[in-house]
């Protein structure tokens, strides 16, 4: 069985080993070594990569004991080799999976709540707790959990005896059997759980809880911490410099701002649409026609427009009125007949342009993506 040195030391980055066994795989060969560094996946965060010699680990899988490298060379049995871990993929694994058990261990103490899933993306952390909790209680767990970290509790693994193990009030989703590793943080949290974490809370840096949904009876957050709670803020800074430079206002006047502006534009789409309904009412006023259909081209008039234009259109005169806003080779549609007779024309018009949409009772309506020349070359020939 591979001695797993990141049960023994989560930070080391470097090692020696003997090749065990090596041999084809599907995409690559198997590795088995005497010893590892390289974290397989497990508890729900994926395992570690880097190289190999001179080749390189691309993931590391652990079944029946047997820890898989998969490896893009193959070695032979009984050579030594030197891993190297990719350490900022590793550390920033650490900090997320770190950050979570401070999480789940205030969560669990401030609220009761049981932590039901876990998953640690490349961007994002998602926990899932068995109880809904309100913003408020979110941001109280955050500012807990962050308060360990400025008190730097030191965390610890261990594999306990079956006698100190019945002792110890430690979490974990399901039952587990054999040996059973716990990670301590100090006056915060015991847990079960396979992975490498950090030696005291400092290195995480910070914790920050952002999204939530309801799940299930519960709710899932979204976490980042460290490195990539900082990326995280300098996006968003520099989303709120830009707006705020927009805007015209101090950053932290944006809100009050965009509260500002969300009126005016009320106020400006409620005039805007009163204009519209005066060019709907003068269009169908002054239409004259004895063609059995016609068409009319509106620029800035949405689906609903349309429909209203091609609706007072086909009630001035009757036939079939075809209404059109768009430009260049997308335009949208709204088109008002009798049923029957639109039902044929309209299949006929889908039939010889790049159309997208449907209707009944007399109204069609969609987009089609022609120019203005190829609708109007298409609809003469219909008529």
């Amino acid at each position: 069985m591979t001695e797993k040195l990141y049960d023994i030391d989560s930070h080391l980055k470097e090692f020696d080993a003997t090749v065990i066994d090596s041999y084809p795989q599907a995409d690559g060969f198997f590795t088995i070594l005497d010893r590892t560094a390289f974290f397989p996946e497990g508890g729900g965060q994926a395992s570690d990569i880097g190289t190999l010699g001179d080749a390189r680990v691309y993931d590391v899988q652990i079944k029946d004991g047997i820890i898989y490298h998969y490896t893009t060379k193959q070695f032979q049995k009984g050579q030594q080799v030197t891993g190297v871990i990719d350490w900022l993929r590793r550390f920033d694994y650490m900090q997320q999976h770190s950050g979570e058990h401070i999480i789940s261990g205030v969560a669990h103490r401030l609220f009761g709540c049981e932590n039901v899933g876990f998953h640690l993306g490349s961007d994002i952390v998602t926990l899932d707790f068995d109880k809904m909790l309100s913003r408020e209680q979110i941001l109280q767990i955050e500012t807990e959990a962050n308060e360990q970290i400025f008190l730097n509790r030191k965390f610890s693994a261990y594999y306990p005896d079956q006698e100190t193990l019945k002792t110890l009030n430690y979490r974990s989703k399901k039952e587990l059997e054999g040996a059973i590793r716990i990670v301590e943080i100090e006056d915060t949290d015991m847990c079960a759980c396979c992975a490498p974490h950090v030696n005291e809370a400092a290195e995480i840096g910070i914790i920050k809880l952002l999204d939530s949904e309801k799940l299930r009876g519960g709710v899932r957050i979204e976490m980042k911490c460290g490195r990539r709670t900082i990326a995280d803020y300098n996006e968003r800074y520099k989303n709120c410099a830009e707006i705020s430079a927009m805007l015209c206002v101090k950053q932290g006047e944006i809100a009050e701002a965009v509260k500002k502006q969300q009126t005016i534009i009320g106020e400006l789409k409620y005039q805007i649409g009163g204009l519209k309904r005066r060019i709907i009412d003068d269009l169908s006023r002054n239409f004259q026609t004895n063609d059995a259909v016609s068409v009319v081209f509106q620029e800035g008039f949405d689906i609903k427009e349309l429909q209203l234009s091609a609706d007072a259109l086909h009630k001035k005169v009757g036939g079939i009125r075809a209404v059109f806003s768009g430009s260049e080779s997308e335009f949208c549609f709204a088109v008002c007949g009798q049923a029957e007779l639109l039902d044929n024309w309209f299949k006929e018009f889908k039939s010889r342009l790049t159309v997208r949409g449907g209707g009944r009772g007399g109204m069609v309506q969609g987009t089609v993506l022609n120019t203005k020349e190829e609708i109007l070359g298409v609809i003469n020939e219909l008529d």
